[in-house]
């Protein structure tokens, strides 16, 4: 796992090289629509939750996360004409993924697959694939697989808000050496894996783009950490689950540098203070850090790219927090790399 996080600049670039002079195929299948529906699930649903924000925040579509329950356990039917059928799966060979992609295509949609895997039945069964350029991921727990996704997003994004819009490809160039910087910055990891290693859970929460983040790493900290790790927009924390904070539920909270979710960001770790908590920050800033007990450096990215790289400080924190608790992050009890769901 920590040689697969240090891999994911030049994943980024290979990906970000293979997928940006697509855009003009991206606007062409996106002309015929006007809604975009996301098919996932685990981290690639993490990852479609980014896409969801994305792309109705800078392409101005209306955006939805698919229940693939209803296609393949339901078999319901719907008029999915005019949407846009976006279906993520790292292996390309998630079944219910497939199966799901596969009934919104019956029902109308328009289809485009995110994998990894070239010559997947995933990307057989869509009428465009962006395929990103991870390479091979042998650890279990998601890195590098998950960050090209959300440049595939990011890509997808730009395709779909066309030439007028305030995204920059030349920022989305800039990702990789950003990610690369995170890798190697210093940071109190040691100090923050320590006192993680003595609580049973934790809350993780960010709102807006960084929601993606909070989903995600509180799934690695479950699934590598064994620790419960509840994922929450701080918007719903408030609304009664932040209750579970105290001296041995920490929060760790995620912001980008800038944005308009920050001040509810340092709001939400100032009131974890106040109820004797411990916060953790990662990214946010000077004033997020003030506010946390400890942080750890974000990406020094813009708000709609900044979850590319506010992952990976989470992604290292939760490699040596898993070792620091004897697990082996690379195989996780219980879990492999491709998932089947009845």
């Amino acid at each position: 796992m920590r040689t697969e996080i240090g891999e994911q600049p030049e994943a980024l670039r290979a990906t970000l090289d293979a997928l940006l002079p697509r855009t003009e195929e991206i606007a062409a299948l996106g002309a015929q629509t006007r809604q975009v529906l996301f098919i996932a699930r685990g981290t690639s649903d993490n990852a479609a939750v980014y896409g969801q924000y994305l792309v109705q925040v800078a392409a101005g579509r209306l955006a939805a996360l698919a229940t693939p329950s209803v296609a393949t356990t339901y078999r319901a039917r719907m008029d999915l004409s005019g949407v846009l059928a976006v279906a993520l799966s790292q292996s390309g060979r998630t079944e219910e993924i497939v199966e799901t992609l596969g009934w919104a295509a019956s029902c109308g949609a328009r289809t485009l697959a995110v994998t990894n895997g070239a010559g997947s039945a995933l990307t057989e069964a869509a009428e465009l694939s962006l395929v990103t350029r991870a390479g091979e991921e042998l650890a279990v727990p998601a890195t590098k697989t998950y960050t090209t996704q959300l440049a595939a997003l990011a890509v997808l994004a730009l395709g779909l808000a066309g030439p007028d819009s305030a995204l920059d490809a030349g920022a989305l160039r800039a990702v990789p050496e950003e990610i690369a910087r995170l890798v190697a910055a210093d940071g109190p990891y040691a100090e923050i894996v320590e006192e993680l290693a003595e609580v049973s859970g934790a809350v993780v929460s960010g709102r807006g783009m960084a929601f993606s983040t909070a989903l995600e790493l509180a799934l690695k900290l479950k699934e590598a950490c064994y620790l419960h790790a509840m994922g929450l927009s701080y918007a719903d924390l408030l609304h009664g689950p932040i209750a579970v904070v105290d001296a041995q539920t920490p929060a760790l909270v995620v912001a980008a540098e800038s944005g308009p979710t920050l001040p509810g960001t340092v709001a939400l770790a100032r009131r974890v203070a106040d109820a004797g908590a411990r916060a953790y920050g990662i990214g946010g800033g000077p004033e997020l850090a003030e506010a946390c007990h400890l942080a750890l450096p974000g990406p020094d990215l813009p708000e709609w790219l900044a979850p590319i790289g506010s992952i990976v400080p989470g992604q290292l924190l939760t490699e040596a927090l898993a070792r620091r608790r004897g697990i082996d992050p690379d195989a996780p009890r219980g879990l492999g790399k491709v998932t089947q769901t009845a």
